[in-house]
């Protein structure tokens, strides 16, 4: 299967998932480099589509972006869509403020920093946001695993997302299990992105 088409159901997923939960308000969505950026970029294009406020916070350099990520990006920036690029924002002293201007008024923080690729603690400016994340009023959503969580072991880094919500993809995560991993990724919900269950099952008994 097409990682693009993945990519694409797991984002149409994620707003399918976000409108059951209740929107009320602006969405911004926090978003890395690398394919749980990617999610981000299409959880802003179908949140759009539908007529919500979307507000996508791009941490990286542009320029940065690569492979499926970049091309849902670049399909944003052609649409018009509201992209702050934070690191055109003044450096990391001025990085709380410009992350408080941008989501101004936000009813869901969505974290699509790390995804389950990532390893070790969360590095600048990764750990500065996720601080301040967790320290906002707004509910926070996370997209496959709360960005410093190892999802295969359940351990969190001293920096790591406390999600409202946790949208995995395909089944839930192994890490999940451990009782520890629970004060960070709240109320789990499984997102199907189209890989059948016969080949998930396959997976596990391998």
């Amino acid at each position: 299967m097409s990682s693009l088409v993945l990519m694409e159901n797991a984002g149409r997923g994620c707003v399918d998932l976000l409108e059951q939960l209740g929107v009320a308000g602006p969405v911004a969505i926090i978003c890395g480099k690398g394919n749980n950026g990617g999610d981000g970029f299409v959880i802003a294009r179908h949140m759009w589509i539908r007529g919500y406020e979307a507000r996508v916070l791009l941490v990286p350099p542009a320029h940065e972006l690569t492979g499926d990520a970049a091309v849902n990006f670049r399909i944003l920036r052609l649409a018009g869509a509201r992209i702050v690029e934070l690191a055109g924002e003044g450096g990391a002293a001025a990085l709380p403020d410009a992350l408080d201007y941008a989501a101004d008024g936000c009813d869901w923080l969505v974290d699509c920093l790390l995804g389950t690729g990532a390893t070790g603690a969360p590095r600048p400016p990764y750990d500065t946001i996720i601080d301040w994340m967790n320290a906002e009023s707004a509910r926070r959503f996370a997209v496959d695993v709360p960005s410093g969580l190892d999802c295969d072991t359940g351990q969190a880094a001293p920096t790591t997302v406390r999600a409202n919500v946790t949208a995995t993809f395909v089944t839930t995560k192994v890490g999940y299990e451990q009782p520890a991993a629970k004060a960070y990724f709240g109320e789990v919900h499984v997102v199907g992105i189209g890989i059948p269950p016969g080949v998930v099952e396959l997976v596990v008994e391998q």
